[in-house]
């Protein structure tokens, strides 16, 4: 069974590469804008008539949330556009598709973890062009999840946890945003998940919407207190309010997910954020003692 990994060089394209090994009945087809322009229909279509691939894994996407409020075009483009044609492809073609979005596409003002019920309201050029991509995939394929995920982070790639490591060894001080709420998610458990879970999707019909993070719930102080705390790094760390490190995009202040339907409909365990990222720190730091 061949599987099409979209956005091969990023976060998720990376941890499946790690993977490839431990999931040897399947042969991964890795690719990012050099091999596959996901923009471009007729790239695409040629792509599927030459590889035939059985599910794609669309790990695509325009990530710069401030810079796509400059960018808007480019990041629908990404974000929304391609995800269309991605599902009109899968679609001529009988092909699973499994699409990655974000808890972006609240408008956080929840008191409770969103359900997958709860309706969308995106407040930032990033969450729309990301939520016009859900609607796509909703609209445009006959097999197919999406799933939201949150602060998604990976020893591979930029993401805060790589930025915390690198500045807390730099500086004596960090100031951190405390008042917005959410979980850290490390890649490689999303990624090793889907895979678990795909012999239950072979027979999907139908476009089916999916949460999935880490367990528990942290601010981005607190996910950079933990680092810091685990890698026993010499730099204090200071809570800070969203209004004093003001940012082009807005972002949402509560955006922590539920994740009773994937974890009841596949019966699967989902790690704490804080036993993960105890993972994913002894990648980035292996000569250092990770406090356990």
């Amino acid at each position: 069974m061949k599987i099409l990994i979209t956005g091969a060089n990023g976060q998720m394209g990376s941890e499946f590469r790690w993977l490839e090994e431990s999931f040897e009945m399947y042969q991964f087809l890795f690719t990012d804008i050099e091999e596959l322009d996901i923009t471009n229909p007729d790239s695409v279509n040629a792509y599927f008539q030459s590889e035939n691939p059985d599910i794609i894994i669309n790990c695509a996407g325009y990530t710069a949330v401030d810079k796509a409020e400059e960018e808007p075009e480019k990041a629908m483009h990404i974000n929304g556009i391609a995800p269309e044609i991605l599902s009109k492809a899968a679609t001529a073609n009988d092909t699973l598709l499994i699409h990655i979005s974000t808890d972006y596409v609240f408008n956080g003002q929840a008191y409770k973890p969103y359900t997958e019920e709860d309706s969308p309201d995106p407040i930032s050029f990033y969450a729309q062009s990301k939520y016009a991509g859900e609607v796509a995939v909703e609209t445009n394929a006959n097999r197919g999840i999406i799933i939201r995920t949150s602060w998604l982070y990976s020893s591979y790639g930029n993401n805060f946890a790589k930025t915390i490591l690198k500045l807390s060894n730099e500086r004596e001080n960090l100031n951190i945003i405390f008042d917005q709420i959410g979980t850290p998610t490390y890649a490689r458990d999303l990624c090793k998940t889907i895979l678990d879970i795909l012999p239950d999707l072979e027979t999907c019909q139908g476009v089916e919407l999916f949460h999935y993070s880490n367990e528990g719930v942290a601010s981005w102080y607190d996910f950079a207190s933990a680092i810091v705390d685990l890698t026993r790094i010499n730099c204090q760390v200071y809570p800070i309010e969203t209004k004093e490190y003001p940012l082009p995009a807005p972002r949402p202040y509560y955006s922590v997910m539920n994740k009773r339907k994937i974890k009841s409909q596949f019966g699967i365990k989902i790690p704490h954020w804080r036993d993960s990222l105890k993972d994913c720190l002894a990648l980035l730091n292996p000569l250092s003692e990770i406090e356990q």
